[in-house]
């Protein structure tokens, strides 16, 4: 059992390196429309979650493949940090699909990102299985043509006949609940594809301090 973990590791450190060195287009928008997007948030930002949003714009703006974990325990603010990287990616011409474990909480989401987004000319759509197939039909369209710039979905958005004229980011909310051959065919929805994960699953130490999102807020 050991040798097998041992083995098992090590192919996981071999890709996380692979991961590292791989280029990818840099995602870095005009401050003013992220600063115009920031004024929507109705709460201050906590010190975490600020340095959270700095480390993934960070990421998105490095040239190299972005693959980060945001972990921090519901309420935390977990999805401020994903709609700021969601509106990077928008506002520099990408797609970008958010994908959640229920149709629950990808219809929280939808709702919240069509709120957020309202007004910046940004089309927001839903993918899963409480969408009508009419509907279905018309966001996959919109996802081929381009016209769509976010989608937000259970697994829904990794189904036969999804696909994407410029797909730049991939969000995955509450990761652990996913597999690990889901999570590979999302990430294979396009090349070089920059990854958020987020998570309310505690990470042992001494790694949680690294990943931590931000502390307790209003949001």
């Amino acid at each position: 059992m050991a040798r097998e973990i041992e083995k098992v590791a090590r192919r996981l450190v071999t890709m996380a390196k692979a991961r590292s060195r791989q280029s990818a287009e840099m995602i870095k928008p005009s401050r003013a429309d992220l600063a115009r997007f920031a004024a929507r948030f109705p709460y201050a930002e906590t010190l975490d979650q600020t340095a959270a949003i700095r480390a993934v714009m960070n990421d998105l703006s490095s040239g190299k493949t972005m693959n980060r974990l945001v972990c921090g325990d519901v309420g935390f603010g977990k999805t401020e940090v994903a709609l700021r990287a969601c509106a990077a990616a928008a506002f520099c011409g990408k797609q970008v699909a958010v994908v959640a474990p229920t149709t629950v909480l990808a219809r929280q989401h939808y709702e919240t990102f069509c709120r957020r987004f309202a007004g910046f000319n940004i089309e927001v759509a839903h993918l899963s299985r409480v969408v009508g197939s009419t509907e279905t039909r018309k966001v996959k369209d919109g996802l081929r043509s381009g016209n769509i710039a976010i989608v937000v979905g259970t697994h829904a958005v990794a189904a036969k006949g999804v696909a994407f004229s410029n797909l730049g980011l991939l969000v995955i909310d509450e990761e652990h609940r996913f597999g690990a051959k889901l999570k590979q065919s999302l990430r294979g929805l396009a090349p070089c594809l920059h990854t958020l994960t987020m998570s309310a699953t505690p990470i042992p130490a001494p790694f949680n301090w690294r990943w931590r999102a931000c502390r307790k807020s209003a949001f």
